[in-house]
């Protein structure tokens, strides 16, 4: 019986045109195409996606039905599955005995079995000597027992798959009872030995992949590295980039925890076992995430708001941003000035290009500049780009050329934790940032991050606080597109799964994706001198409506000046604004 079977798409959860909100209008804001690295277009809900760079152990596959393996355990011998557990792996007497290797990918077919001549009657005697019958003056002699373990084989081989241990059993009252102890005794929970999984035993149900994920990142935290080598082979057994969500998420989880075990994570992070992606692949993949998932969108939609506010009745604007990105806020900014009564008469763009910046696209952000100048000169918004070129540490109030009489908004929209904090470094280049900035005496600083804690926790606790967060937006993706959408695994791929390995396998200066929960941003920015700007009805209102036309399993919350957006219960995205 085969462990994997391919997903079937018409269990997915969605429809493959499901980019726009559930009302079926049309948003203009919503890029239609996205240029693939073929330059072809992307069509939204069967764009172009190279499989070839996913780990091809998980493409088609996910488990029907997690395999139990008897617990009669001998070492360094063959296992034998009893014939009325869940999975019959010996359908009669000229089955094959299945060997478990924890460190192979799927099960090795051994020696072939048959009634004259059995692997089972020479490899098991030893053992069963070993645990002897109650009665204390049993006296076999070899050929009796040779006869009865061929007796036992033939029972136990039997392809009926109705008959009860009893009848199993039926050989001997003598050797029977022992056997049924070896049959039904469970492997020590939390050990893996030589049986691969604890989970796995005649009386215990199967651990589910996130089960086997904690018992593996336990097992790294306590340095039990054979042991959770053991699950991971397990794992990859039974995880799939195209199943439920449960699954591709543990798919890549698991990649992050062998990456830390092979202390391989930083390579992984920058080409995920693959060649690093072409910049094109990169852009498409962030932007269908922007649209698939609306709380990054909305993220990038209450900072705006709150930009424009600030902007009211100004005539000239500056605006100081960190790290571009594929410059996907601005464009929804520029439109929006656009449509303004009284618009700024002049909008100008100081753009910092780090040339170490995670995000940064091949050949810098020229391109993208030259971009927004040509989407505001079509609409007719006065712009001005300036791209300087230094890192993000380096940065002086000199090379920002802040003018006056200019309207200053500076944005870190996820950026700032992709910055070195005290932790890492005593230079402590997170904290130093914000003070500069504060230096420049903004009108309105805009945050928005993920918001979850993986800076400074240690390494398990941070593995929950990874899974917990990514559970929720693998979770709302399912809500999005369908599980086979080539798409949906390019941006799980390119967009979340690199994050992961980074998160789970590196340590110290390699480890970029240092995320901060909401409090710690808000105490940062107070020891830094601002003070919090709370978002207007005029950005609460909207926002709640607009994304709740999206799915009502979405969710934004106010909270001390901080908007939440989350998926249910949790939250994935907040943003903020200070002064």
């Amino acid at each position: 019986m085969s462990m994997m079977r391919s997903v079937d798409s018409s269990t997915a959860c969605g429809e493959s045109n499901l980019y726009t909100r559930k009302d079926g209008s049309n948003n203009p804001t919503l890029s239609r195409h996205i240029l693939s690295a073929d330059k072809q277009m992307y069509n939204y809900g069967s764009g172009l996606c190279h499989t070839d760079l996913f780990p091809k152990q998980y493409l088609a596959n996910s488990p029907s039905e997690i395999m139990h393996v008897s617990s009669l355990h001998i070492p360094g011998h063959h296992y034998v599955q009893e014939p009325s557990a869940p999975c019959q792996l010996m359908a009669n007497i000229h089955s094959s005995v299945i060997s478990n290797n924890p460190y192979s990918s799927c099960f090795e077919v051994s020696h072939p079995v048959s009634s004259s001549s059995s692997n089972i009657s020479h490899q098991t005697s030893h053992s069963l000597l070993e645990n002897p019958s109650p009665e204390p003056d049993m006296d076999y002699g070899e050929e009796e027992i040779r006869l009865k373990l061929q007796e036992l084989e033939q029972a136990l081989l039997y392809d009926n798959e109705d008959l009860d241990t009893d009848d199993l059993m039926g050989v001997d009252s003598d050797w029977g009872e022992p056997i049924k102890n070896l049959l039904s005794t469970n492997l020590p929970g939390g050990s893996y030995s030589d049986s691969s999984i604890s989970c796995i035993g005649s009386n215990k149900e199967p651990k589910t992949a996130k089960q086997l994920l904690l018992d593996c990142a336990a097992a790294i935290s306590e340095g039990s590295i054979e042991e959770a080598q053991a699950i991971i082979s397990w794992l990859r057994q039974i995880v799939s980039i195209q199943g439920d969500p449960p699954q591709r998420l543990a798919a890549y989880m698991v990649e992050g925890l062998a990456a830390r075990i092979a202390s391989s994570g930083r390579g992984i992070y920058k080409a995920l076992k693959c060649k690093e992606p072409p910049s094109s692949d990169r852009l498409s993949a962030m932007q269908i995430l922007f649209e698939i998932c609306p709380c990054f969108k909305f993220g990038y939609m209450a900072a705006n708001y709150i930009i424009l506010e600030a902007f009211r009745g100004e005539e000239k604007v500056h605006i100081i941003d960190f790290d571009l990105n594929q410059g996907i806020q601005y464009l929804n900014l520029i439109q929006t000035l656009s449509t303004l009564s009284r618009k700024p008469s002049r909008v100008r763009f100081s753009v910092i290009d780090d040339p170490e910046s995670v995000n940064r696209p091949v050949g810098g952000l020229r391109v993208i500049g030259q971009r927004l100048e040509k989407l505001a000169e079509d609409l007719g918004v006065p712009f001005e780009f300036q791209l300087i070129d230094a890192k993000t540490g380096d940065v002086t109030p000199e090379m920002l050329d802040c003018r006056p009489g200019e309207s200053l908004v500076v944005n870190f929209s996820f950026h700032l934790h992709h910055m070195p904090d005290e932790s890492v470094s005593t230079v402590n280049e997170r904290d130093q940032l914000l003070r500069m900035v504060k230096g420049l005496r903004p009108k309105l600083v805009t945050i928005v991050e993920q918001d979850m804690n993986t800076n400074t926790a240690p390494f398990f606790p941070r593995f929950v606080e990874a899974y917990n967060y990514y559970s929720a937006v693998f979770d709302s993706l399912d809500a999005t597109l369908p599980r086979d959408s080539t798409d949906r695994m390019n941006v799980e791929r390119q967009c979340l799964g690199r994050d992961i390995v980074n998160i789970l396998a590196c340590e110290g200066a390699d480890r970029i994706e240092r995320y901060e929960a909401a409090g710690k941003w808000k105490a940062r920015m107070t020891m830094a001198g601002f003070v919090s700007s709370p978002f207007s009805s005029n950005v609460n209102v909207p926002i709640r409506a607009l994304l709740k036309s999206y799915c009502d399993r979405y969710m934004v919350k106010e909270e001390t000046g901080t908007l939440y957006f989350g998926w249910e219960s949790k939250a994935l995205v907040v943003a903020s604004a200070w002064k």
